[in-house]
């Protein structure tokens, strides 16, 4: 290779290796805040989280790799006619033909490691992934009970313990097994444990001092007491012999043939394995496509430089993978061959690229710039650039009390953030796409429902990028400031530092400020519905997104609720059972159905509707039937209060609910964490701001995209420092306040002690 290609690859490579970091961290840290917290709470070693954490690497690298190659590519060639080099390789004669030599390397370097990470990494990752969560889960079972908490792990069982002493096992304990619908059989005691032994496989709930009670007509409805009785769990769904069941993702290329040859066999649809047979191929294929793309859109003589590029190269990926499954589910429909498939989207921005290569060389042809002329070119371009700068400030932002440094130094920041927020709400945009788009081609659900849901997922999105954006633009703009010598002449002029950053303190406010709005106002009601038609085209009904979470529920007084279903319009019960526990005894002290109960405004008490009550005495079990007589339960606010998930609420519902489930016994740990950090998450812009700008000033010499893998380092740290402390205050090993706070304690320190220490 030549000085030329060298330098060409070395300008592209940087950014496609920080655009590498962004992708996969934005595509695993769903998974990562829903796993991690739930881990360090539960005792794992951070070996083993680790480890876990890394087999979720493939997976991302998958789709990250060709995004990152486009995104260097474009942010490479930005820069290049941002600074007039690319005018000054076309006055050497340098034509858009010749730099395909050093296009082409990055593109197969990109396309052979996307081929690795498919064909062999990703099937092992995705394994291994499972099989650890697996082995975790199947190892912890046993502690996984928390008292006054439903616990339905064990298949066909829901376990209720009102006390875990310290000795070990559960105090006060109530299990309800059977089918779905109505539960069999319920076992009340006043002790028990749950045995499991690996080595044998085996696996059994102990309970002691207890009764029985199953359910059935009123001549066949009997007690039974014990002094322990012993329930089997089946161990294959604690530790199964096989281990988990692999996926069409996460099989190699000769168990899909064998895959293949299995359903051929006996005369089953063999149109899913041999898609993905193909996309292991076509996708490390798309990074040559990709790159023809990146070279064509890049190399040109406008200025807009390198972070512009990062919103077009998300569109273009957005489309490349948007069609790509859309024909994959045209496949699996029968409407295309699968090899076409896979390969249309290849064919397609293929062409596409071609005649946008084709064109941009003619126009370049067009306007070639003769050796001679350039230097001028350029002189003169810099020259109206530098007059242009405080001209643009001025008139973009007129803000009465903003002198013309403030507009000036707003003005870049606020370009920078626009355009990291656009990118990185995008790139949240693309993973949900792919992977609701199956329901949709396969008719299960609508484009309308997909559209909607992802509205309602902006909000969570912008909660999320938002600190980084204003992380990301701090250090850019801090950075390239310091790189154009214009923070030196800003201190030459007696401007310090600090004077320089009020204008990205007082944006970084702002920011926070928004945030704490949303969140109080519009985070809760859009993440519910976003939820909400999530389960609905998953294949759920609109009518059971709340029931499915609430089957069981615990009164204040002790009693015990199931149901089939709440009506919260009608205010009626469906399949309705109460049990009243006498705990001091051991067991129930009645147990009463109704198949429908409708609460009456105008009596102000819930009326059951046909079925009957049975209560336990040492000697006997009375039976008396129900029939439009009123029953002494909950409020209907009480069934149709949601979940206490700390997504669906701001923090004075989310205060309340907890307040109002501690005074019934409540364990509510966790969700005075999740409280805690809705107070602390917000203010996490502002310190992100405050760190950015001494380590901008410290590495703005070495430009923006240095600035910008610093940024995605400090990002990695909180969101692993909120995790950590966040779970740690879940596994009460510290107060909820110190726990949600802690990051931020940590981070402002940080903050505080460069800025005292960085030359202002």
């Amino acid at each position: 290779m030549r000085i030329l290609d060298r330098y060409i690859i070395r300008q592209a490579l940087w950014p496609a290796l920080l655009g590498l970091m962004v992708f996969t961290f934005l595509l695993i840290i769903p998974t990562v805040l829903k796993s991690m917290e739930d881990l360090v709470a539960k005792g794992v070693p951070a070996p083993v989280i680790g480890q876990l954490m890394l087999t979720l690497l493939p997976s991302a690298l998958g789709l990250a790799i060709p995004m990152a190659l486009l995104l260097g590519l474009l942010v490479g060639f930005g820069r290049l006619s941002a600074d007039r080099e690319w005018v000054a390789l076309q006055a050497c004669g340098v034509s858009l033909a010749r730099l395909l030599w050093p296009v082409g390397i990055l593109a197969t370097g990109a396309g052979a490691a996307t081929l690795y990470v498919l064909l062999a990494a990703l099937p092992q990752a995705n394994q291994a992934f499972r099989e650890i969560m697996f082995r975790i889960l199947s190892e912890r079972a046993e502690g996984e009970v928390r008292p006054r908490v439903f616990f339905d792990a064990f298949p066909g069982a829901t376990l209720y313990v009102r006390e875990l002493p310290p000795s070990g096992g559960w105090r006060d304990v109530f299990l309800a097994t059977g089918g779905q619908g109505q539960p069999e059989a319920v076992h009340v005691a006043k002790r028990g444990r749950v045995l499991i032994d690996r080595v044998k496989r085996r696996v059994e709930i102990i309970l002691e001092e207890g009764v029985t009670h199953t359910v059935g007509e009123a001549n066949n409805y009997r007690p039974s007491s014990w002094a322990q009785t012993i329930l089997s769990v089946d161990p294959e769904t604690i530790f199964p012999r096989a281990g988990p069941a692999k996926g069409e993702r996460e099989m190699s290329i000769a168990e899909l043939r064998g895959r293949i040859a299995d359903r051929a066999s006996r005369g089953e649809s063999t149109i899913g394995a041999r898609v993905e047979i193909q996309k292991k191929f076509s996708i490390p294929a798309a990074c040559l496509v990709l790159s023809l793309f990146g070279l064509a859109l890049g190399a040109s003589h406008r200025r807009e430089g390198k972070l512009s590029s990062f919103v077009i190269g998300v569109v273009v990926i957005y489309g490349y993978y948007a069609l790509l499954e859309n024909s994959s589910n045209l496949a699996k429909g029968g409407y295309l061959p699968p090899w076409i498939a896979a390969w249309l989207p290849n064919l397609a921005f293929g062409l596409a690229g071609v005649a946008l290569f084709l064109r941009r060389r003619a126009a370049i042809e067009r306007t070639r710039i003769r050796p001679g002329w350039w230097v001028a070119l350029m002189n003169r371009s810099r020259r109206s650039a530098a007059a242009s700068a405080p001209r643009r400030a001025t008139s973009l932002l007129r803000v009465p009390g903003l002198s013309l440094l403030d507009r000036y130094v707003v003005a870049g920041y606020a370009r920078v953030f626009v355009l990291c927020v656009a990118a990185l709400v995008g790139l949240f945009h693309v993973s949900t796409f792919i992977d609701l788009s199956d329901e949709v081609l396969r008719g299960d659900a609508t484009w309308t429902q997909l559209f909607w849901h992802l509205w309602f997922a902006t909000p969570q999105a912008l909660y999320y990028v938002l600190p980084m954006s204003v992380l990301l633009a701090t250090l850019v703009t801090i950075g390239l400031l310091t790189r154009n010598s214009e923070l030196v002449v800003m201190k030459a002029c007696g401007i310090s530092l600090y004077r320089v950053s009020l204008p990205l303190f007082l944006a970084a406010g702002l920011v926070a400020g928004a945030e704490g709005w949303m969140q109080e106002t519009l985070l809760g009601p859009a993440n519910y519905r976003a939820e909400a038609i999530r389960h609905v085209i998953r294949g759920g009904s609109p009518e059971t997104f709340d029931v499915l979470r609430r089957r069981w529920v615990a009164a204040r007084n002790g009693e015990i609720y199931h149901f089939g279903y709440f009506d919260p319009r009608s205010q009626t019960l469906v399949d309705l059972d109460t049990y009243q526990m006498d705990y001091a005894k051991g067991t129930l002290a009645s147990r009463s159905h109704a198949t429908r109960a409708s609460f009456r405004v105008d009596r102000g008490a819930w009326i059951a509707g046909d079925g009957w009550k049975r209560s336990f005495s040492a000697q006997s079990v009375t039976l008396s039937p129900l029939k439009d007589e009123l029953i002494n339960i909950e409020a209907p606010a009480y069934f149709s209060a949601q979940a206490p998930d700390p997504d669906f609420m701001n923090y004075r519902e989310l205060s309340e609910h907890i307040a109002r489930l501690e005074r019934g016994g409540f364990d509510m740990i966790r969700q005075r964490v999740a409280l805690e950090r809705k107070l602390a998450f917000p203010l996490a812009t502002l310190i992100m701001a405050l760190i950015g700008i001494p380590f901008a000033t410290t590495t703005g010499n070495r430009g923006a995209m240095y600035g910008i893998g610093v940024g995605l380092v400090l990002a990695f740290g909180y969101w692993g420092a909120l995790s950590v402390f966040g779970a740690m205050g879940a596994a009460t090993l510290m107060t909820p306040v110190f726990a949600a706070w802690a990051p931020n304690l940590l981070f402002s320190s940080a903050a505080a002690y460069l800025l005292l220490t960085v030359r202002t």
